[in-house]
């Protein structure tokens, strides 16, 4: 199941299990829209692959026993291991090549 961090990985700002400003991985990194577009390029500084944005768990149970209340989201904060100019540094060797192509 997809584990919905709390926050992105690198501005820390928090991100709601149903924000349309999360973007993941396929490792289920945790980044915001705005860090994605702007700081990162579309390259996930932990993997070298791209983003899309983060599903929405449904809040109300359609099927017994499978929502938010039943399937809660992460409380661990993550955050990257890596610097901002670190993460420049690496999506600039990366973001040129399409995600489906890294």
């Amino acid at each position: 199941m997809l584990q919905l961090r709390p926050n992105c990985e690198l501005c820390d700002v928090d991100l709601a299990p149903g924000s349309e400003h999360a973007r993941i991985c396929s490792y289920e990194c945790t980044f915001c829209a705005d860090c994605v577009d702007t700081v990162l390029g579309n390259v996930c500084p932990n993997c070298g692959g791209g983003f899309v944005a983060r599903p929405i768990r449904p809040a109300t149970a359609r099927r017994e026993g499978v929502n938010l209340a039943h399937q809660p989201p992460s409380g661990a904060r993550v955050h990257t291991k890596y610097s901002r100019e670190e993460i420049t540094a690496f999506a600039a060797t990366v973001r040129d090549i399409a995600p489906q192509n890294r």
